[in-house]
């Protein structure tokens, strides 16, 4: 308790918060993070998901990227949880915040949060790789087999950083500048292993660096305050 408090006190005097969250964030929402022990590398033991989910694997075996991604990572029913909301609540109370997102989920957006950096994409984004055309989350949930396009034929991708290819540029600067700015980062829901996103928290020269996690992360030792608990009994201490 003494840790909470502490932290809100931290939160309530920070000028420029950062908020890097992970995997964690959402589970509270149902969504299965990868590494726990109900996580996505328990659920699939014959290939790993980081080998499904990879850019190699979408183009040599796009119809078994697409039985894994339909039904593994899009959740279009899930909602926000008491880590978005507060969240957003802190944004619109006037609090400058930016939240980096490692999901994929949206839920950050359909809580209220304005300034949101989507690191690796969004499901709810799909464009056509031969025409460009733009096809909501709907479309690739409903399409039978691998979804094509409607205007040119082409293949539709997810608008999501799959392994092997390179963060956005653009999201990685914007990153960048708001972690070297902030007074406060806050690491949460992240086991800090998945790379190049994790080395972001390098770039952190503030006050207080706060991880909430519920196991230990390489951060630890650099932080101000360590909390291993689940993050949503944290957040609803706020």
């Amino acid at each position: 308790m003494e840790d909470i408090s502490k932290l809100i006190k931290i939160i309530d005097e920070s000028k420029n918060l950062v908020f890097f969250g992970g995997a964690g964030v959402s589970t509270a929402s149902g969504i299965p993070d990868f590494r726990s022990a109900n996580g996505l590398y328990v659920q699939n033991r014959e290939l790993a998901p980081e080998t499904i989910i990879s850019n190699s694997f979408f183009y040599s075996h796009t119809k078994d990227f697409y039985d894994f991604y339909v039904n593994k990572m899009i959740f279009p029913n899930a909602k926000p949880n008491i880590v978005h909301k507060k969240l957003a609540q802190w944004e619109m109370a006037g609090k400058n915040i930016t939240v980096i997102t490692q999901n994929i989920d949206n839920l950050h957006q359909l809580a209220g949060s304005k300034n949101v950096i989507e690191l690796h994409g969004s499901v709810y984004r799909n464009n056509c790789i031969k025409c460009g055309k733009f096809f909501d989350v709907d479309y690739i949930i409903n399409a039978k087999g691998v979804p094509i396009c409607d205007k040119c034929g082409g293949l539709v991708k997810p608008d999501v950083i799959l392994y092997g290819e390179p963060l956005n540029n653009e999201m990685w600067e914007q990153a960048f500048m708001a972690i070297a700015k902030a007074d406060t980062m806050i690491v949460a829901g992240t086991s800090l292993v998945v790379y190049p996103a994790a080395s972001l928290i390098n770039h952190f020269n503030g006050k207080n660096l706060i991880v909430i996690n519920n196991t230990p992360t390489q951060a630890d030792k650099l932080a101000t305050i360590v909390i291993n608990k689940d993050l949503a009994s944290v957040f609803e201490k706020f």
